[in-house]
């Protein structure tokens, strides 16, 4: 089998949508910690972040810091305001003061329910590098978009577009989620997902320059579970995965988190 790219360090990440108040992720994040310890993880090969909802970050940072968790968390998404009129907006400078790793932008749910465009993912990367919040940028076709235009068109632009309005950035992580594939139980092939992905690598490389795009990790996600994980990791070009449903169980998710015993390596 192909090896675990050594320059780029797996990130297995946590998506939990709008799922757990902060109470309930205090024990989630808790129970996680134990689990991925007591299976003897290794956090250094193989990175571990949740994604909670904006009410649950504060309790996060609290409870990681404090035990000194060897986890990573993000946000699920950022204002491309640094301040200002803005009624619900959370501003990156705010994610940073919460010491989030991480930022989720673009995710298709929020390019489908509120209308975010490649522009506005783009301007909302730029805020995440300004604050040095890790932006997450999520890109992916729909059924008809796969059907019309083929497997990697639509987020090659998609991508394109978020990472010229972004403008320079070292450091970035690209998700590729197929609309398609995101609850349906119906994941991506290994292969399809490695065909996107090296395509998406071509795309950090044009952007950002060849060094760059060799360091910079690809997620697949969509419908991915214990099961499949090991065949998506085989790929050279996909470094984790972002996952949804199958985050909001420990048991699953550790058993992602440690796909190295499935594949192997």
């Amino acid at each position: 089998m192909a090896a675990v790219n050594s320059q780029r360090v797996p990130l297995i990440a946590g998506n939990w949508k709008m799922n757990l108040d902060h109470l309930q992720a205090i024990a989630f994040v808790q129970k996680l910690a134990w689990s991925l310890k007591d299976a003897r993880h290794d956090f250094d090969g193989v990175q571990v972040a949740v994604f909670p909802p904006f009410t649950d970050l504060r309790s996060v940072q609290t409870l990681i810091a404090a035990d000194k968790l060897p986890l990573q968390y993000g946000a699920q998404d950022v204002s491309q305001h640094d301040s200002g009129a803005y009624t619900g907006e959370v501003a990156g400078s705010f994610l940073k003061a919460l010491h989030c790793d991480y930022v989720i932008i673009g995710h298709s749910e929020r390019r489908q329910y509120h209308g975010e465009t490649d522009e506005i993912v783009g301007a909302k990367t730029a805020a995440a590098i300004k604050n040095s919040v890790t932006p997450i940028i999520c890109v992916g076709e729909t059924a008809e978009d796969l059907e019309q235009h083929g497997p990697s068109a639509v987020p090659v632009a998609q991508l394109r577009t978020a990472l010229a309005v972004a403008g320079k950035a070292t450091d970035v992580v690209v998700a590729y989620e197929p609309v398609w594939a995101i609850g349906s139980g119906q994941a991506a092939t290994p292969e399809q997902a490695e065909q996107v992905c090296a395509a998406l690598r071509a795309v950090v490389a044009e952007a950002l320059g060849d060094e760059v795009a060799a360091a910079t990790r690809i997620l697949y996600g969509g419908s991915v579970k214990s099961s499949n994980i090991a065949g998506f990791m085989r790929q050279p070009n996909v470094d984790g995965a972002l996952v949804g449903g199958a985050s909001l169980d420990v048991t699953e998710f550790t058993s992602i988190a440690r796909f190295k015993q499935h594949v192997g390596v």
